[in-house]
């Protein structure tokens, strides 16, 4: 197999290889033409060296910013300064031209929103090559953490008739004919001649499936793409996002506070640990800040106190805010960040909201008026983690449920763990994209997912 040129630039040099890549640049003069290729492994490139006397001029021609080529040649010590090894070219093969008139990715700044047009292109570019790598190291850590803390991954659907959070704002899945629906006697939709039978949605979470799974097999975790149908056109927001969400049997708040801080932790010593290249350019070309910030992560124990807490900090702030402050009021990402940025200048996580702000699964507090949520608020992010102990208690569980008018006739599958075999149990959910906003420093979360999904926005 060839190896990619992560692996040449670590190889000591004197040896014949063969390096494919897209080039980058290409500079020189009638004595000596300098390539720059990357194949994708690494933030670096490789220098390719040609005698321009060695090769049909042609050739030389076509290699233009966005072709792609093999290259043969000797792997020798560098001359300039930058790297240990560069190719001295013996034989080039054009692969894939790329017209200099029409590649949308010359050698030049590029706007995050013109990138975001042609989103098949910019994993080209150096910053959104460093992210999806990150994105990639990130997704394995996940995986590595929970294996070896003794988690069950459990694959859990992406169509269902449950809306989990009770805000019904769900991407609806049909094979209905549109301009042919069918109507019962009263007029309704006849969902019994769908495809399931019923009414089917997009799932905004895994969270009750998750449950359910804990119930039987102590500790497990999704790790999937969940989907909201928000009108949300933010930074923060996108209709298709990657959710990791364990759930554990016998896990109180604090025991699920404490697997969140660690959690979060690992992963992110895991990307100083593995994807320094990449970080070192984020933090150049990005954001200055950014790796100072993950190592004072790692470093620092994270704040927790209660939401009346903070709430009276936010109120003797002395703070103009755009969303007013007063106790029962769900907090907006200026309250959450100006706790964690400017307060504490550390994590926060927040615990004991008040239960009309919160989902109907969170165990209610004995002052009958809060319940045993917990987020995790990060800088520059605001909240990245919201979990919660659940109620395991089936007649509070039900209250609940009336209290808040919700039917439970898609729901007989959910109570029937706390009529059989009920236990105390907790989870979290984690937003991969929130995740890979802190890790890589960038200010838009459509740049952290290859082909963003946004109102108005399916392309690709």
């Amino acid at each position: 197999m060839t190896p990619t040129i992560k692996e040449l630039l670590n190889t000591p040099h004197g040896r014949e290889v063969v390096v494919k890549g897209w080039v980058r640049t290409k500079r020189g003069n009638k004595n000596v033409a300098f390539i720059a290729l990357n194949d994708g492994s690494t933030i670096n490139n490789i220098q390719i060296v040609a005698d321009p006397s060695a090769f049909d001029e042609e050739i030389l021609k076509k290699i233009t910013t966005g072709a792609c080529i093999r290259v043969t040649g000797d792997l020798v010590e560098s001359q300039g300064s930058g790297q240990a090894v560069e190719v001295q070219a013996k034989e080039i093969e054009i692969y894939g031209e790329a017209d200099p008139e029409k590649y949308p990715l010359q050698k030049k700044g590029h706007t995050m929103e013109y990138l975001r047009t042609i989103a098949h292109l910019r994993p080209r570019t150096n910053t959104f090559g460093a992210v999806l790598r990150i994105r990639n190291a990130m997704a394995f850590a996940i995986h590595k953490y929970f294996n070896e803390h003794g988690f069950v991954y459990l694959n859990t659907p992406l169509i269902t008739e449950s809306d989990c959070e009770g805000a019904g704002e769900m991407f609806q899945v049909t094979t209905l004919d549109l301009e042919n629906l069918p109507r019962t006697e009263s007029g309704a939709i006849d969902y019994s001649e769908d495809f399931f039978g019923k009414q089917t949605s997009l799932t905004v979470s895994g969270q009750l499936e998750g449950e359910l799974g804990a119930m039987a097999l102590g500790k497990i975790y999704t790790f999937g793409p969940t989907f909201r149908a928000e009108n949300s056109n933010t930074p923060r927001h996108l209709a298709e996002f990657w959710m990791i969400e364990p759930e554990m049997a016998f896990y109180d708040v604090q025991d699920n506070m404490d697997l969140a801080e660690d959690f979060i932790k690992t992963l992110v010593r895991y990307a100083l640990e593995n994807c320094a290249d990449d970080l070192a350019f984020l933090n150049k070309m990005i954001d200055p800040e950014l790796i100072s910030r993950l190592e004072g992560v790692v470093k620092t124990d994270f704040v927790r106190l209660t939401y009346t807490e903070g709430m009276k900090i936010l109120m003797e702030s002395g703070e103009k805010f755009e969303f007013p402050v007063y106790w029962g009021v769900d907090l907006q990402s200026e309250h959450e960040r100006y706790l964690v940025e400017k307060y504490f200048k550390k994590p926060v996580i927040l615990t004991d909201y008040p239960k009309d702000i919160k989902a109907f699964y969170m165990k209610q507090n004995e002052d009958g008026k809060t319940v045993r949520g917990m987020d995790v608020l990060f800088p520059k992010i605001g909240e990245i983690i919201g979990g919660s102990e659940r109620e395991s208690d089936y007649g509070k569980l039900m209250t609940r449920i009336n209290e808040l008018g919700m039917s439970t006739t898609n729901l007989e599958w959910y109570l029937d763990t706390r009529r059989y075999g009920s236990c105390p149990h907790s989870g979290f959910g984690l937003g991969f994209e929130r995740l890979l906003l802190f890790v890589t420093g960038m200010a838009n979360i459509r740049d952290v997912i290859p082909f963003p999904r946004t109102p108005k926005n399916a392309e690709f």
